[in-house]
């Protein structure tokens, strides 16, 4: 695990993003280690990689499979509060340019976390944050990508999920490295670039023009994924004319 280590912060030359790197074999959550360092005071810009987790979370509080070899890891930030609604765009931005680079695959984005290779999901997009009375303390950005996992052994996903392969080599490091490198350099762009950041990443959704299903609680709602505005919000145009304003945290969606 040492060489992954040094393969991890060689030739990693970023700001903030990654000038610490806390690396654990196995771990039940980044998340959860992340949220605790923070609380702890650990600075902003640190990373905590897990080589397996065995407890990961998706949104919605869904389990997240993540396997020894594939990647899970999870940044602390301390942002000013009116710029929550871009971190899910720079990761999704930043995790899509790292795998076209180590893998040389056309990715996109699936509203509002799913990293999409060939129709398929290859990883996903967590953000949490830590409130004191109304008072923003921290956001963990956490980041899972699938990579030489034999997706066909877990049923509950087997049909929706696909996995980077490597083709004999660790794309790991390579692949940790070209994401914290562009996660760094968007994020410190932000408060001057954020509509560029915004644009970019409707560039990439997949999302906007299909038909999609709204599922909050047992209510489900058809329609046109219409458009999305700079708050990360989707508007959805339903059958009769009429149009709903869809926030990530609020519901699942299931394009048709």
């Amino acid at each position: 695990m040492g060489d992954f280590v040094a393969s991890l912060v060689g030739g990693l030359n970023t700001r903030l993003i990654g000038r610490k790197i806390l690396y654990y074999p196995v771990l039940a959550s980044t998340m959860d280690a992340a949220r605790k360092a923070a609380l702890d005071g650990e600075a902003g810009g640190t990373v905590i990689v897990a080589g397996e987790q065995t407890q990961g979370r998706g949104r919605l509080s869904r389990s997240w499979v993540s396997p020894r070899g594939s990647i899970a890891l999870s940044i602390i930030l301390y942002p000013e509060v009116i710029y929550l609604p871009y971190l899910v765009m720079i990761t999704a931005l930043a995790a899509s340019a790292a795998i076209e680079g180590a893998a040389s695959l056309p990715t996109a984005v699936k509203w509002p976390n799913d990293l999409i290779v060939g129709g398929k999901k290859v990883g996903g997009i967590l953000i949490e944050n830590g409130w004191d009375g109304g008072v923003l303390r921290f956001s963990i950005v956490g980041i899972g990508i699938n990579v030489d996992m034999e997706v066909a052994a877990y049923p509950e996903i087997a049909e929706i999920a696909a996995s980077l392969r490597s083709g004999g080599r660790d794309m790991r490091a390579e692949l940790i490295r070209q994401l914290l490198a562009e996660f760094d350099r968007l994020y410190l762009m932000l408060p001057a670039e954020g509509h560029a950041i915004f644009e970019a990443w409707r560039g990439r959704l997949t999302t906007l023009g299909k038909a999609v299903t709204v599922v909050s609680g047992d209510q489900a709602i058809e329609g046109t994924a219409e458009a999305v505005d700079e708050s990360g919000a989707l508007r959805v145009r339903k059958p009769d004319g009429s149009s709903i304003t869809v926030l990530a945290g609020d519901v699942s969606l299931r394009e048709k």
